[in-house]
């Protein structure tokens, strides 16, 4: 884990770097992160949780 990432429990979804990091180290598009986000919050650990789920 990176440093910038240590110590936080939330994604910025509005910060655009925020989000390209964070998208990179789930392996998703941007756009899959923003749909987690919406519909599971912006905690890390909500968002890989649902990440892990297989797609409909």
């Amino acid at each position: 884990m990176s440093t910038e990432a240590r110590g936080k429990t939330h994604i910025d979804i509005f910060d655009r770097a925020a989000r390209e990091a964070w998208a990179q180290r789930f392996g998703v598009s941007e756009d899959r992160l923003r749909k987690a986000v919406t519909m599971v919050g912006s905690r890390i650990t909500s968002v890989a949780a649902y990440l892990e789920r297989p797609a409909p």
